[in-house]
């Protein structure tokens, strides 16, 4: 599943979205195309009701790593 990266009116970066919903923003005209590679939308009005979600990652503690 691909994801679009996103930024609001003051360009700061907002959590990925899917390509359907990255399409309707721009439809709908409530975004505009940022960069196109990386495929970046921004948002053209701020959002200040926005709840943004706090990204981690685990690390697997048995991993095998191959050095070579």
């Amino acid at each position: 599943m691909t994801k679009v990266f996103i930024l609001d009116a003051n360009k700061q970066p907002l959590y990925p979205v899917r390509i359907s919903h990255a399409r309707l923003l721009l439809s709908q005209g409530k975004a505009t195309v940022f960069q196109r590679y990386p495929f970046t939308i921004i948002l053209k009005e701020s959002l200040s009701c926005l709840k943004l979600e706090q990204l981690g990652f685990k690390i697997h503690p048995g991993i095998k790593i191959n050095r070579n």
